[in-house]
Parts: C-alpha cells; structure tokens; sequence
C-alpha cells in the first residue's frame, strides 16, 4: 500500500509541475504555442557556446564587441584583433561604409551579408536608421534583388518548398532548426511586386517582409520564417537561365497547385499550431483570392497584397479628409487596376463608409469605380468578369481608357494599383485637376519604375495643387517656390505591427474589424 501511495504522490508531482510555470502562470497543456513534443530535433542543431564558432553564429556573434571578460569566457583570445568595438561606433562605422556605395543593390547585398554574421548589429542598424535603410531591404531595392537573386545568391536565409517536396513538406518543415515559429510570410513568386513571374528568386520578398516584422513590430527574428513554395515558373528568361536558383518546368496550376498548397497549410498547422501567423505575398491574382477564402476561416492568414495595402491606403484617405474636408462618403473614388490590391483597398473603404454611414455595404460601393485592362467595369461586363471583380460592376455605359473614365466619373480620388507605370499620364493629371481643387492622387504601384506617375509629375501637372501618396518613396518636390513631401502609402505601416498585435493577442483567426482599427 505503501509503495502505491508514494506512486500516486509521484505521479501528481510530475502533473503539477508540468502544468504550473514557476512563476505561477498555467503553462502551455495543450501545446498550442509550440511544435508537437515529438519532433526530432535536426542532428546539425548545435548549442554554440564558445570559440571560433561563436563567431560563425549571427544570432550570438557581436564582432569587436566582445569584451576582454567575454573573450576570455568564451575561448575570443587571438581569434579578433585586441581593440574592443562598441555596438554603436560598429554601427557607425558601417553606415559611414555603407553610404560609399553608389547603387542600391551595392547597399542590399552588403546588409544581407550583415545579417549573414552579425545579427544584433543589422536589426540595431535598421532600427536606428530606418528612414535610410527601409528603401535598400524593402522596396524598391528588394525588386531589383529579386530580379537578379540567382547572381547574387549567397547563403540561403529560409525555406524553399518545391513540387520535388510533395508528400514530404512536413518533414521539411522540420529541418529548419527554430521550433517555436511565429510568423510566416510565404510566396509562389508569381507576381512580385510590380514585376511579374520571378519564381523562386521572389525569396527577397518574404526575407525583407520579415526584417520588418522585427525592425518595426517588434518579433523576434528565430520566430520568424521566410518561405518560398517553387511550382516552377513562366517567365522564359530564368528558364533560361543557367544561374537561376528554382525548378525549371513550368508552373504547376489547378489541382496539382491546390493540392500542394493544401498539404503546405496542413504541415504548418501541425508544426507550429493553430496561433502561427501566415501571411500570404505575392501571389499571382487567381490564386491569392482562392487561398485567403480557402483559409480564413481555418487558419490565421492574411494577404498583405489585398488586406495589408488596403489598411495603410484607408489610413491615407482617412487622413487627406483633413485637407479635402467632408467624409469618405462625401467623395467617389477611381481605381486604375483591379486585382488584389485594388478590389482589396475597395472593400474595406466601402466597410468603413459603411460603419460610418450605418447603410449596407452594398449601397457604399456605388460610390467605388474600378477600371482594369478592358476599361471600366460595368455591368454590361458582368458575365465575362472574374469573380473578385463582380461586386464593382455598376450601371454606366462602357467606357474603354482610364482618361475617358476619370472625364465620365468625375472622381475626388484616383489610386492606381496596376502595376503598369507611367500611366497617369499629364492628360489624365490635368483632368481630375479640372473638376477637383485638391485631387487625391494615389500612384501605388512598385517599385519606383512602375508608379503609375512621379511626385513631380503630379505636383507639376496640378499646379501644387495635388495630395499625392505613392508605393515606393519619392524625393521631396520643389515647386513655385514650396518644397512638398509627398506621403508613402506602403504596407510597412501596417503589417509588422497588425502581425505583432495578432501573435502578442493570441488571436487565431484575422477578421476585418482588426484591419479596420489598425
């Protein structure tokens, strides 16, 4: 009986303090904010605590700064010079090196090769001059990175997920040696940016997404998992390629896609559990509306090219009504583009006039114009429309340019999405400039290349006149004697922090309120 009883006692103890933390909390029972406690730990997943491979360590590596105490404990002695560096004369010693390089590529490669070694100092760089170094790892930079990854290509920075993994993506999930993963930010590659199919070299994308994420919302950097599924690509040019780093086929489509996607969300969910955070990027029109109404309701996702883009451009036009004066359902708004980002940024304007307005959805579209390749959406168009596009087809007769559209419409607002630059052109400025004393002028295309039209070109056209916002940054504009600055309407606004609420929150689902506040 004895021995049965100091059993039991035993079995309690395990139970109670497995459950309770030290400090009181309920610790994680159900393992819902970790990996599955099975999970093989990678043979190669090492503790660096000492030595030459200490300095080979990004996370733990701090350069010059290691103390004498430091290079004493951790066996430092000979392996660096004798001089101590603080992290802030390291800091400024690279920037003062960094700012030698002429092209922006020059300073891209250089900061990825500081991540590469020196962890702490990059996202200390970054943090402390991010007006400076936003436009070299995020657009427009990170575009031309991508078009050229395959040249430039160093060291690997996260997963690549090819159709040679099918059956197997969970185990390739686990041989990334972070068990406790936060955020992803997954692409297919195929319309990066402004610049169309780059495949597997769309990596750049989800790497500088996530330095943000840390930089500017605040996650830890090995909570972080950039992600590139390769389905092959279409662009011809990197087929033919020799230094190009992807699968050379062509892309895999429908059921063959799908499926793959579908066993991609299944193994993260197992993985990493129900609060991982899973943002979608990139993806090409077709499939990014698919998978965000496929897992919305099933995972915690979001798109930032559709949900992302479209809170920051909210904010933006909820802050030119200082200037423009009335409310959102005072003004009508034309969008040149109708994909992701513009059926996107029109849906949650038509919610939020609607919360305001207390009138259904329905009715505040009426007041939200799209034009895409064909020109104007109107019903007359409705059978042969996608179905993302249907909602915006209103009753008006065809109109086939942008031009004609903004002369028939009669717009306040004109936001390009369409990934075409140079299409603002000074006859279609000088139009909304017309009929409008300050006309809202959003060119939100990237990278700079493919802005729909310059801060220049807009302000000129306008007379001043214009309250113009764009994608990528754009110099400040001297005209008539004033300087104007114009704004940036980028998504960094929005996802490094709605992504930080979203895993501090433990939320496990997006809902449009969350895109609405932030």
């Amino acid at each position: 009986m004895e021995r049965v009883l100091k059993e039991e006692q035993r079995r309690g103890g395990e139970e109670l303090s497995g459950r309770w933390t030290v400090g009181g909390g309920v610790a994680d029972v159900y393992g819902e904010d970790r990996a599955t406690e099975d999970q093989l730990v990678t043979p190669w997943t090492v503790s660096v605590a000492s030595g030459y491979n200490l300095l080979r360590d990004p996370r733990h590596n701090k350069g010059l700064a290691f103390t004498e105490k430091e290079r004493d404990v951790h066996y430092l002695r000979g392996l660096l010079p004798p001089t101590i560096l603080s992290q802030h004369l390291q800091e400024k010693k690279f920037m003062h090196s960094l700012r030698q390089y002429n092209l922006p590529l020059h300073k891209y490669m250089s900061m990825m090769e500081l991540e590469e070694r020196n962890e702490r100092l990059f996202y200390k760089l970054l943090i402390d001059n991010v007006e400076e170094l936003l436009p070299i790892v995020y657009t427009p930079t990170v575009g031309e990175a991508c078009q050229k990854y395959g040249s430039i290509f160093r060291h690997s920075q996260g997963l690549y997920i090819s159709l040679n993994e099918k059956g197997k993506i969970l185990e390739v999930l686990k041989n990334w040696p972070e068990r406790t993963i936060q955020v992803i930010v997954v692409t297919d590659g195929e319309r990066i940016l402004g610049l169309g199919d780059l495949g597997c070299q769309g990596m750049g994308i989800p790497v500088g997404k996530l330095a943000l994420y840390t930089a500017l919302g605040g996650v830890r950097p090995s909570a972080c998992l950039p992600i590139t599924i390769d389905v092959g690509t279409n662009n011809e040019h990197l087929l033919n390629d020799e230094f190009y780093i992807g699968l050379k086929q062509k892309r895999a489509t429908g059921k063959e896609y799908y499926d793959f996607l579908h066993e991609f969300m299944s193994a993260v969910k197992q993985n990493y559990g129900e609060k991982v955070l899973v943002q979608f990027e990139d993806f090409a029109n077709h499939n990014a509306f698919e998978l965000l109404s496929k897992y919305r309701t099933t995972h915690l996702v979001f798109n930032d090219d559709i949900q992302g883009t479209a809170s920051v451009v909210l904010a933006g036009l909820i802050a030119s009504l200082k200037l423009l004066g009335g409310t959102l359902a005072d003004h009508k708004f034309l969008f040149f583009g109708a994909g992701e980002a513009g059926t996107g940024i029109a849906e949650l304007i038509a919610l939020e006039m609607s919360k305001q307005a207390n009138v259904s959805v329905d009715e505040t579209r009426k007041k939200i114009w799209l034009v895409d390749s064909k020109g104007l959406i109107v019903n007359s168009r409705k059978e042969s429309l996608q179905h993302f596009k249907k909602p915006w087809a209103h009753e008006h007769e065809p109109v086939s340019n942008l031009l004609d559209a903004v002369k028939a419409i009669k717009p306040t607002s004109l936001i390009g999405t369409s990934g075409v630059g140079k299409t603002f052109t000074k006859e279609v400025v000088e139009a909304m400039a017309s009929f409008n004393e300050k006309p809202l002028i959003m060119a939100l295309s990237n990278p700079t290349s493919q802005s729909e039209c310059s801060a220049e070109e807009a302000y000129t056209w306008t007379k001043g006149r214009a309250i113009f916002a764009s994608g990528s940054p754009f110099d400040p504009v001297e005209f008539n004697g004033k300087t104007f600055v114009p704004g940036q309407a980028n998504n960094s606004y929005i996802f490094p922090g709605l992504g930080f609420g979203l895993v501090i929150s433990g939320a496990i689902r997006v809902h449009n309120d969350m895109l609405l506040t932030a």
